[in-house]
């Protein structure tokens, strides 16, 4: 570094033809140089998407009978999903395109009771730029296997009229400039006060989903 600090201080004061060539050999070999950090932070790291809740909310959660006497939710559950694309905004190579279909599955007490599509497969997502879901989902008899163990926590979160309600986010991705697929895979642990129709609304504290640990090379 102390020749190219030397080089800029005769870049400052050259006197001779000989000094400007020199002169421009210096700041040619200072922009190849920040081309290649530039390069490197664009293209020679993956960073994982940012997954979050914005907003939700829950309307109706009541447990029911389904067919055979399985047990199963009455529910109407909204919410608000952001997912971003971190890679370097300039980056048209660390596009993610979908191998795979993305959903959103939600869960009660490990149990699932619904999945909702949010893209399929060959669904491309720009890097820098961030795709808002807004969900909304219900049904009169979801079918979701509590056990006793489950039906226990349903009736002591009811209680309390705060539901403790699972969003997991899994698909799987490929970068335009890499070989390797990734698997996106995010939990999102919501904590959602009942709020029937016709009552004020309810705050809800955005929820940043925690990704699972990424795979090599990505």
């Amino acid at each position: 570094m102390g020749a190219l600090e030397d080089c800029c201080d005769d870049c400052r004061c050259y006197t001779s033809c000989r000094d400007f060539w020199w002169c421009v050999l210096c700041l040619a070999i200072l922009a190849a140089v920040a081309l290649v950090v530039v390069l490197v932070a664009a293209f020679g790291f993956v960073r994982p998407a940012s997954i979050t809740v914005d907003d939700a909310s829950l309307t109706r959660l009541a447990l029911v009978s389904g067919s055979g006497a399985a047990t199963a939710f009455a529910y109407n559950l909204s919410l608000t999903l952001t997912i971003r694309n971190r890679n370097w905004a300039m980056a048209a190579t660390m596009a993610m395109t979908s191998t795979e279909p993305l959903d959103a599955a939600y869960s009660f007490d490990d149990q699932q009771f619904d999945r909702v599509r949010l893209a399929g497969e060959g669904d491309k997502h720009p890097a820098g730029k961030t795709r808002v879901y807004r969900l909304t989902s219900g049904s009169d008899a979801a079918p979701v296997a509590l056990g006793n163990a489950g039906e226990v926590a349903f009736r002591e979160q009811n209680a309390t009229g705060v539901f403790e309600v699972e969003v997991k986010v899994k698909g799987e991705v490929k970068y335009t400039a890499r070989v390797t697929k990734c698997a996106i895979e995010a939990t999102c642990p919501l904590k959602l006060q009942f709020a029937p129709p016709g009552t004020a609304a309810v705050v809800f504290q955005k929820v940043k989903c925690k990704l699972a640990k990424a795979e090599k090379n990505c």
